[in-house]
This record gives structure tokens, sequence and C-alpha cells, in this order.
């Protein structure tokens, strides 16, 4: 079992580190992110005892910075979300590290907003000879902190980092065979409901098509019901599908059933869970009568209301 995470500052203490501390024990309020800018967090992953593939490992972080005119994108933290995917990155199922054979290609990973980076170094340590796309944003003060990180953990010979916006070709994304990728994995991206459409649209762009790619979508329950909500809608109109949906709590191992509105749930409740939300490719359906286009039509209604506001929309990062 993944042991929780530990983190601490390299060198003095971080007066926001303190902050988060405080928020959690006088509060009772979980934060949602650690780190500030100009300060390095230690996280140390425990591994999987008796695990060959699941080794202890220790990465070290700086928390990344963007130009004022891109402060919006919320890029300079290290979010909680990260951190319980890198702590749970078993579940991802990646195959046993083994060498690539008769010129088959390695399996290829994309992590889309990454940020500081951590779950994509984590499986690029966990397994060399898997190739990991880790991305963000095209800002130069990002991508040159996320290009550290790589660098400064001993993965940049199968970690590659490549600037990129939702939405754009992904052409630099996909390389030479544009073949796609066997797993995407993103947290903390769905906050902004007038991103959700170049999101999943990216997500399709990338993911290889076959039957076994993954896309495991991992967003903190600050983010609100009804805009994660929105972002299912979504991906659910543009050829992707559920596999699997939880709700998982952060410091523990509880698990529950995902649904849009639970009732007396307060920000303090929220701050306590994730959702983790594993898509795949829709699969092949007949021709549809006149009811199941009407329900098709209904989801597409209510994704437009999601984005436009008349459907209640919840706390963002």
């Amino acid at each position: 079992m993944v042991q929780p995470l530990s983190m601490e500052s390299e060198e003095t203490v971080d007066p926001e580190e303190i902050l988060f501390d405080s928020l959690d024990a006088i509060f009772d309020l979980k934060p949602i992110s650690v780190g500030s800018l100009g300060s390095s967090f230690v996280y140390r992953y425990d591994g999987i005892q008796g695990s060959r593939q699941y080794t202890p490992h220790t990465i070290t972080l700086d928390t990344p910075d963007t130009k004022a005119a891109n402060w919006h994108l919320h890029a300079s933290a290290i979010w909680v979300s990260s951190i319980y995917l890198a702590d749970h990155i078993s579940e991802l199922e990646i195959p046993p590290s083994i060498p690539p054979q008769n010129n088959l290609s390695p399996l290829r990973i994309l992590e889309l907003g990454a940020s500081a980076g951590l779950p994509s170094i984590l499986i690029s340590k966990l397994f060399p000879d898997v190739s990991t796309t880790v991305t963000d944003y095209p800002d130069e003060a990002l991508i040159g902190t996320l290009t550290s990180n790589v660098r400064r953990n001993d993965v940049a010979f199968n970690c590659r980092v490549v600037p990129y916006g939702w939405g754009s070709d992904p052409s630099p994304l996909l390389g030479g065979d544009g073949d796609g990728f066997d797993i995407i994995i993103a947290a903390d991206t769905l906050w902004n409901p007038e991103l959700h459409h170049i999101l999943i649209d990216s997500l399709t762009k990338t993911l290889k098509r076959t039957p076994s790619s993954r896309i495991h979508l991992i967003a903190g329950l600050h983010t609100g019901r009804y805009t994660i909500q929105g972002a299912i809608t979504c991906a659910q109109t543009m050829d992707l599908e559920i596999e699997s949906i939880l709700e998982r709590e952060v410091d523990g191992s509880g698990q529950r059933p995902w649904c849009v509105y639970r009732e007396g749930e307060d920000e303090k409740g929220r701050r306590r869970w994730v959702v983790w939300i594993k898509l795949k490719w829709a699969s092949p359906t007949v021709p549809s009568s006149a009811a199941e286009d009407s329900e098709s039509h209904a989801k597409e209604n209510n994704y437009e209301k999601y984005i436009s506001g008349q459907i209640r929309s919840e706390t963002s990062p």
C-alpha cells in the first residue's frame, strides 16, 4: 500500500506552508494546494512493499511561476490532486517495465496541465522504459520550471517537456508517428467550464485509438460538483465514455459513488475529497432511436447550460 506523502522544505520553512498547516489544524480546512513561488518541496513515494516495480523514490520540485498575464491559469501551485495521483500511481495499471522488443514502440503516457510535473516525474522514475510527455501552457517561466524539475530528478532521458495550449495543433505532442498516447493523465484541470471543450478536444486528438487506451482525470471537489459534471457531460458528447468514476478521500481510504449534488456538503467537506474519472473511447453503437437522439440532445443542451452559467456553479481554485 502506498504510504501517505511526506513533504518538507529544502531550506527554510515557507510561510505559506505554515499557513496551510494552520488552516488544517485550527479550522479543520484541508489545503487544496501546497508550495509557493520560489519554494522547493520534497515528495517521498514509499512504494509498495514487496514490489520490484513500485520502489521508493524521492522527488524534489520547484513551484512554477507564470507571467502576470497567465496568473488566471492557476499553474503556480502543486495541487493536492496531483499528489493524490502520485500516491496512487499504481492504479494507472501501467504494464510492468519491459524494454521494447522487435521494434515495438514503448508505452506512451501524456500529462496535460502538469504544473510542477509530479505524477509524470514519478512515472518516469518507476518505468524507465515508458515514454512520458509532460506538458503545460506555453508560458516561458512555467515551462522553464517544469523542465528544471524533470532534469533535477534525472528523468530527462524518458520524460519529454512540451509546451502545449489546449485546443491547439497536437502534432508537437504526438511526434513523428502521430499514433497517440496509451494513457493520458490530468490533475485539477476541470475548474474552468469555458475550457472544458478545448481540453476534451485535446484529449480526443491525442488518445490512441485502441480499446485499451485510457484517460484519468483527478479533480478536487473544491472545483465544484456542477463544474465537474459539466466536464463529464462534455466528454460524453465527444466520443468518450466513463469506465469508472468514484469520489475518494484524500487522507484515508474512503470511497463513494459520484453524485452531482450531495446534501449538506460544505466547502470544508469538499476539500477532503477528490473525484477520479476514468474515460475510454465510446463503444460502437447501433443506429439510435428517436428517444436516444432526444437524450443525446438533452445532454448537449445541459452542457451548454453548464458553460453559460444557467446551472449553479461552485467554488473554483
